[in-house]
């Protein structure tokens, strides 16, 4: 780097002095920079892809015939209302009252 002296324009404007790259490496930073960001870009797609293909659920699958009782359908409902959230559509905390 140097640096460049401040100059008057024809016009007279002054243009003020700053720093001047006169090497290659400027160059060269630019042209890597891509292909380094075009793999990381890669790498972090894929991480994304992987996590979101993990969705298998823990939960069993029920559904109001399950039951015998709204009070059996209660009780397991209780025991876990995330897992068991389908057992109640108007979230009142009341399973199978329909």
């Amino acid at each position: 780097m140097s640096y460049r002296k401040g100059y008057f324009k024809k016009d007279g404007t002054y243009v003020q002095g700053h720093f001047v790259s006169k090497g290659r490496s400027n160059k060269i930073f630019k042209r890597n920079n891509k292909k380094g960001c075009l793999g990381i870009f890669l790498i972090i797609l894929a991480a994304l892809t992987g996590l979101s293909c993990n969705s298998e659920s823990t939960c069993e699958s029920k559904k109001y015939s399950d039951f015998a009782t709204q009070a059996e359908a209660q009780s397991t409902f209780e025991t876990d209302k995330d897992c068991y959230s389908n057992l109640d559509r108007d979230n009142d905390n009341i399973a199978c009252e329909n």
